[in-house]
């Protein structure tokens, strides 16, 4: 059980788990995660029951992902706990130890008080025992690996509680408008998208989306977003998760002028008495004529619309039609008449709301992880014990201050012979 336990705390088992996690990471993050299982059957054909078996489609939510995340949290909390515990225990007698340490360098009476001149110009400080004197500074040094594997430990589990607690919303915003969302602090979020392209000015695929996030207090942020470039804003994180085109009809009144523009995405029945009216069936992207003159629907299969062509039935009393309709075209079932427009290009939102207090609290893990490694490699313990005879250095990493001491001294030596 010893050496199962040591195995479990030491470094190599560490480095092996997060060389894991490292090659999960990089599979999760080339391979588009919590898609529809056929999504993966259409764009893996090959291999997408091996990827499926695997849980490759959701490697940050698999269980051996988990499992592997498990083991190095222990492997940190048993480095820590062993660490902390030995440093508590040696604590009091740190100095007594340092005191009892056997001369490794002879000095005359001259050597040693400059030697003591020296360490006490750099800031130690002194303690007296019978027949030796202890040069001590940077005590808080001893506990910089501690605090290193203590912030990795808390890094990893808030780092886990950002990864799953974070409530996530998948949402289509037409241009123009809005989509609003409870808070859990209370309150209402909104998020309004001003305007979306699919291209940019030179032609190049951007999906990119002008938003505005407007929070529950009234503050508000705009900005740009786009693939692999969200936006943050209070405890909001929104991406440009994928994108469609939506069919856009006119309706107007004849009666009294009145028109109102829909934006179509589904089956919808435009209708004034739920009667007579338009029924939304589909768009295509393209199409051609057949030989007769008619227009045949073609679909692309890229999600561009160089040719859009709704697909409509008309219910006009007893009439009903089905028919393919050109961007341009009008159709009047009095008392209304319907424009057909040009197709409009939407986003699709992915909302993350993370509560505050877990970036708070990793910011604050990241802090003491660039304390803890500013302590260790820039405030190295210093132990110097100093007799009659000579001095030795001791503490947890004594070479640094027992080469600065030997080339003082040599340094010294040669002011002397000269």
């Amino acid at each position: 059980m010893k050496k199962i336990l040591n195995y479990l705390r030491s470094m190599r088992f560490g480095i092996l788990l997060l060389i894991l996690i490292a090659v999960f990471s990089v599979v999760g993050s080339v391979i588009p995660q919590g898609r529809e299982l056929s999504w993966y059957v259409e764009n893996y054909p090959n291999s997408h029951p091996l990827l499926l078996v695997l849980q490759l489609n959701k490697v940050f939510k698999s269980w051996y992902f988990l499992l592997l995340m498990a083991l190095l949290c222990l492997n940190l909390i048993l480095c820590s706990v062993v660490r902390i515990f030995s440093l508590i225990r040696s604590e009091k007698g740190y100095l007594a130890a340092g005191a009892a340490l056997p001369d490794s360098e002879p000095l005359n009476a001259e050597g040693i008080a400059r030697l003591e001149r020296h360490l006490l110009s750099t800031g130690c400080r002194r303690a007296e025992f019978d027949e030796s004197r202890v040069f001590y500074k940077h005590r808080l040094g001893r506990y910089g690996s501690f605090l290193t594997h203590l912030a990795i430990l808390l890094t990893v589990l808030f780092g886990a509680a950002a990864l799953y607690l974070p409530q996530v919303h998948d949402m289509d915003c037409m241009p123009g408008e809005s989509v609003l969302l409870p808070a859990p602090e209370g309150g209402t979020a909104s998020f309004s998208v001003a305007s979306f392209r699919v291209t940019d000015e030179n032609g190049r695929l951007d999906f990119t989306s002008e938003l505005t996030i407007t929070l529950p207090d009234g503050r508000s942020k705009s900005g740009q977003i786009s693939v692999n470039h969200p936006m943050s804003f209070g405890s909001y994180k929104v991406y440009q998760q994928t994108y469609g085109t939506a069919g856009s009809i006119t309706v107007t009144n004849l009666l009294n002028g009145g028109s109102d523009t829909f934006r179509m995405t589904d089956l919808s029945f435009l209708s004034m008495d739920n009667l007579n009216g338009v029924w939304y069936v589909a768009l295509y992207p393209d199409y051609v004529l057949n030989p007769e003159g008619n227009i045949m629907p073609v679909d692309t299969g890229d999600r561009s619309y160089p040719h859009p062509v709704y697909y409509v039935q008309t219910v006009d009393g007893e009439e009903k039609a089905m028919r393919l309709v050109l961007p341009g075209d009008v159709i009047e079932i009095a008392p209304l008449r319907f424009q057909f427009n040009d197709p409009v290009s939407y986003p699709g939102l992915r909302i993350k709301h993370t509560p505050q207090l877990v970036n708070a609290l990793l910011i604050v893990c990241f802090a003491l992880m660039i304390a803890g490694l500013y302590i260790t490699f820039f405030l190295p313990p210093v132990l110097v014990k100093v007799d009659g005879e000579g001095y030795a250095v001791g503490g947890p990493k004594p070479e640094g201050t027992r080469i600065e001491l030997q080339s003082l001294l040599q340094d010294d030596l040669k002011e002397d012979s000269v």
